[in-house]
């Protein structure tokens, strides 16, 4: 996926695209009489031929302007020890090699913006080096939220094994080299991007803007993070996904973001959608609904 707007260039790096997850597990409100009823825009992009498991990407954004290069997200990462978990532990996959591919080496990188601080948001933080976890982007600031920050610092000090080891291996280095940013959840990143808290998935998770006020004539652009697991849930937002910390905040929010985005032509990039993974929010049929590019 590329996308241009003419002031920026938007390009997906994928680490893991098309894993299965069962929809009994991720998305556990979720019922096959429901699901059976989408089967005819369901399949085969976004679900298996049986509707039993939804198709969910892992992918990073690569966001360049004349003067900035910005990861969002960056994945599972390689090495990471996650406690025997198969679709995380100690990944070995061509991400930095795709990053590569697209023209931009670790030391391009400006900053890195993480939504928030799961360990599939976070794992090319850091790359494994003689041993010791060291920051994957020897420039770059680490853009935190301070509320996620201070939650996951709590939680691993409560219990250092919290959350497979995501803390000590992802973030921590990070804080160590002096590369982080901690910020509110309004934050601006140098008229290109700014935040939006959507608390819920995480107590400090955010979505991401990108500024076009001094573009005319683009459609906004949002960077949604995991607001939005599985395409499903725009018809569905009552469906929070089993990774939701507060379940009923993440559906009181997303329902409100799919209902402020139908019909805005906004292009809304999520973490986790298949191929081409952009797409915009419609109202068709008394019902909202996921529209993506065919290629």
């Amino acid at each position: 996926m590329n996308l241009n707007t003419g002031h920026f260039r938007i390009d997906i790096v994928p680490e893991t695209p098309d894993v299965p997850l069962a929809f009994a597990e991720f998305l556990p409100n979720s019922t096959p009489e429901q699901l059976a009823a989408e089967a005819h825009w369901l399949r085969p992009r976004y679900a298996s031929a049986d509707l039993a498991h939804g198709l969910l990407s892992f992918h990073s954004y690569l966001l360049r302007s004349p003067t900035q290069t910005v990861l969002i997200d960056t994945c599972m990462g390689n090495d990471k020890e996650r406690g025997g978990h198969p679709m995380f532990h100690r990944l070995q996959t061509p991400w930095l090699s795709r990053l590569a591919a697209l023209g931009v080496q670790p030391e391009d990188v400006d900053y890195v913006l993480c939504t928030h601080l799961h360990g599939d948001h976070v794992g090319w933080n850091t790359c494994l080096r003689d041993g010791q976890w060291v920051p994957t982007f020897p420039r770059a600031r680490y853009v935190f939220s301070k509320v996620e920050y201070e939650d996951r610092r709590a939680a691993f000090e409560a219990d250092p094994s919290a959350g497979f080891g995501v803390f000590a291996d992802s973030i921590l280095p990070v804080m160590r080299s002096g590369q982080a940013l901690l910020v509110d959840s309004d934050f601006e990143l140098g008229g290109l991007l700014r935040l939006e808290s959507a608390a819920g998935h995480t107590p400090g998770n955010v979505i991401v803007h990108l500024d076009h006020s001094s573009a005319a004539n683009i459609s906004p652009v949002i960077f949604s993070g995991d607001v939005l697991h599985h395409p499903v849930q725009v018809k569905y937002p009552e469906w929070s996904s089993a990774f939701c910390e507060d379940p009923r905040a993440s559906a009181y929010y997303r329902q409100a973001f799919v209902e402020r985005y139908a019909d805005s032509e906004c292009w809304i990039l999520p973490a986790h959608f298949p191929h081409p993974s952009a797409g915009q929010i419609i109202r068709a049929g008394g019902c909202l609904h996921w529209h993506a590019p065919s290629g």
